[in-house]
């Protein structure tokens, strides 16, 4: 070994080098005891870096304690027979759900204590939680140690002793509606070697000794690499959704909840690009499509046109079904969602102009003509308002939840008879910092090609009139949009005189699907155009101080700030990468590995050699070059199946190498969790007053500072 240009040789980069492996491939060999001790030695530098840095942490992790109400009790939903919330202790990480007899709040019992699932594990997570149609058995899925394979129990309500049913299966659970006495239907999906959903089985449950169960059947599989499956259920309960698609396409099976042994019945059979979800209510089935232009539109299809001759086993419904168009796509906003009741819709809609989710309610008549068109009313804009969950389809009281950059999460029933809106929930905020103390802007920055990006932030208002010290927090793919979101551990870098910023770059879903078709595949470079021009907005505009500049991105975040930190090192005096995807080119030439054969259609196929040229030019990892890079905090989990470990440690590797100047590269490993991170709310937060504690040191705004 020797050490490479910039690199202490005291440091890890160099201690490990191998100089017949100069891009660190070596790292991924899981089983070598030098990757373990690698990663072990580069926690042991972060750790001995952040030591004069511990007081803050943990000064911010008992200040962000003190700001929240630990003891949560959440909302109460009625379901048919049974009312159901939980409760989380003040001093629990998970918690305990209860339920009463309808009607009978004085019969309430503990069901479930989910403390008592994760006491004997380092790490747990719960991936559902389902109950069975009469409400008197539970299923779910956990996962146990961050890998996301989850393992089936089930106990029947209240004190059942749980049964382990099955191992290695995916998160999601869904019940048939064919339960009697003694029998029922459970479906859960299943993975294949690269941890693809690829097939959904039928577990036939023998409620009276459910271990002696006939093993499960398959009801659908999926054999092309780039689509994942999924299982669903309408809100009329009447069909169960088989839901197949890549990031562009989509494919829908029916089967009747009651009937669940069935043939899978494909509502509309896939086209390369076409997305499409379906929704029930009965006497017609509803249709949110692209398939006429890239906003989607809303058809309806009348449910007699799926029947018929039982004799008859049908893959597809007719060739022709007669769609009939409800509400037409438009060019001025996307529809993102349809749910449906038995009185109507619930549509949610994104202005494009104004990066905002509108939800609009429709009332219809046998005929399908709106007796109701109306938008529910925003409290501010920008703002995230959504449809919490609503088991009931006949249900006239809607509950929604909503929350700003400025304002908690709080939730509401509307009661759709008067239009009453009731106040159920607020999210409380102690401590000295109030949310009225507070102030969010929407600004926008001119990109490179012209257009204009919007940029989200938010700060004291008292400090409102200067430039500031800058957190700027960038996402940017699959569509996801950053709407405006409230965060407690926020408040202690606001109050210490930070700002917040989200740049909303395109690749995301803000503005709608162009917005999300035009930072993708060809055009992902837009995306890294945008996140620049965002921060020059910030400080061209006032808001933020040119020197005191972070960048924040994790997971595919994290290629988007990885990619610009090599393009602009000095645009930032530091960078937080969460467990970043940064080796793009090498990941995506490996199908092998979880994830990569669904991604093609969001990257492209590297097999093409002009994608791989294209993607070899902003991988983070193929542009590293001698430079001097701002301060790095690389986070990675060892049992991440999204992003290998070894993404955020060759990067690690490879930036101490070539790093010219004298900020620090830091990595931590978390070797007991996944993608998320720890399990367990305090190991979250503890976390995140970890990371907070280096933002502020290079913000310049911490307590006690690095020598």
């Amino acid at each position: 070994m020797k050490a490479q240009p910039g690199t202490h040789l005291s440091l890890p980069a160099a201690r490990y080098y191998r100089a017949n492996d100069p891009q660190w491939h070596w790292l991924e060999e899981r089983d070598d005891p030098e990757v373990s001790a690698f990663l072990a030695a580069a926690n042991q530098q972060q750790a001995d870096w952040f030591a004069p840095l511990a007081p803050l942490e943990e000064a911010l992790y008992q200040s962000h304690l003190a700001r929240r109400e630990l003891a949560v009790t959440s909302l109460k939903t009625a379901l048919d027979h049974f009312t159901f919330w939980s409760e989380t202790g003040a001093e629990d990480d998970y918690p305990c759900w209860w339920r009463h007899p309808n009607s009978q709040p004085e019969q309430s019992e503990c069901f479930f204590d989910v403390r008592a699932r994760a006491a004997t594990h380092d790490f747990y997570d719960m991936g559902d939680m389902a109950l069975s149609p009469n409400e008197q058995w539970l299923a779910w899925s956990e996962d146990t140690q961050g890998d996301e394979r989850f393992t089936l129990w089930l106990k029947a309500l209240p004190n059942g002793t749980p049964i382990q049913l099955l191992s290695d299966i995916g998160a999601g659970l869904c019940w048939a509606e064919d339960q009697t006495d003694t029998t029922a239907t459970l479906l859960f999906t299943r993975f294949d070697d690269t941890q693809r959903p690829d097939s959904i089985w039928r577990l036939s449950l023998l409620l009276a000794e459910p271990s002696t169960s006939p093993a499960p059947e398959l009801v659908l599989r999926e054999e092309d690499p780039e689509f994942w499956l999924g299982i669903g259920k309408t809100r009329s309960r009447a069909w169960l959704l088989l839901e197949s698609g890549s990031k562009d396409t989509s494919e829908i099976h029916l089967l009747p909840a009651h009937s669940p042994a069935s043939t899978p019945l494909c509502i509309q059979p896939r086209q390369a690009g076409i997305e499409y979800s379906i929704d029930h209510r009965p006497g017609n089935f509803y249709r949110l499509h692209n398939q006429t232009g890239a906003h989607f539109q809303l058809d309806y299809l009348p449910e007699i046109q799926l029947d018929q001759p039982q004799s008859v086993q049908l893959k597809s419904v007719q060739s022709k079904p007669n769609w009939q168009t409800l509400i037409a796509h438009r060019e001025d906003a996307t529809l993102e969602g349809v749910d449906a009741f038995s009185w109507g819709l619930m549509l949610a809609e994104r202005d494009h102009a104004q990066a905002q989710v509108r939800l609009r309610r429709l009332v219809l008549d046998t005929q399908h003509a709106f007796t109701l068109d109306e938008y529910l009313a925003l409290p501010e804009q920008p703002c995230s308002q959504m449809l919490e969950d609503a088991p009931h389809f006949d249900s006239q009281v809607l509950h929604l939840r909503e929350e700003t950059f400025t304002q908690p999460p709080s939730w509401f029933s509307l009661d759709l008879t008067n239009g009453e809106r009731t106040l159920l929930k607020r999210v409380p905020v102690h401590g000295s910092l109030q949310p009225e103390q507070l102030i969010s802007r929407r600004l926008w920055a001119t990109s490179q090609d012209g257009e204009q990006v919007p940029v989200s932030v938010v700060m004291r208002a008292d400090l409102a009139n200067q430039p500031l010290p800058t957190l700027l927090y960038g996402y940017g793919a699959y569509g996801e949009a950053l709407d405006p979101w409230f965060s407690i551990a926020r408040l202690e870098l606001l109050e210490r005189g930070a700002a917040f910023a989200v740049a909303h770059v395109r690749g995301g879903g803000e503005r709608g699907e162009p917005w999300y078709l035009n930072g993708k595949m060809e055009h992902k470079e837009n995306s890294f155009n945008d996140f620049l021009a965002a921060r020059e907005a910030l400080v061209i505009q006032g808001v933020s101080d040119p020197q005191r500049m972070v960048a924040y991105g994790a997971s595919a975040g994290g290629l988007l700030v990885g990619t610009c930190i090599n393009r602009a090192p000095e645009a930032f005096c530091a960078a937080l990468l969460d467990v970043p995807f940064l080796d793009v080119l090498r990941t995506m030439q490996n199908p092998e590995l979880p994830l990569t054969t669904a991604e093609y259609s969001e990257w492209g196929n590297p097999e093409e050699t002009d994608i791989a040229e294209r993607i070899r030019g902003y991988s983070p990892i193929d542009n590293i070059k001698p430079q001097a890079y701002p301060a790095l905090w690389i986070e990675g989990s060892w049992f991440d199946t999204r992003v290998s470990y070894w993404e955020p440690a060759k990067f690690y590797a490879q930036v101490a190498q070539q790093h010219q100047g004298i900020a620090p590269i830091l990595m931590r490993t978390d070797m007991s969790s996944g993608h998320g991170g720890a399990s367990g709310r305090f190991k979250a937060w503890r976390d995140t007053a970890r990371q907070d504690g280096f933002i502020l040191w290079a913000l310049g705004l911490a307590t006690h500072c690095q020598n």
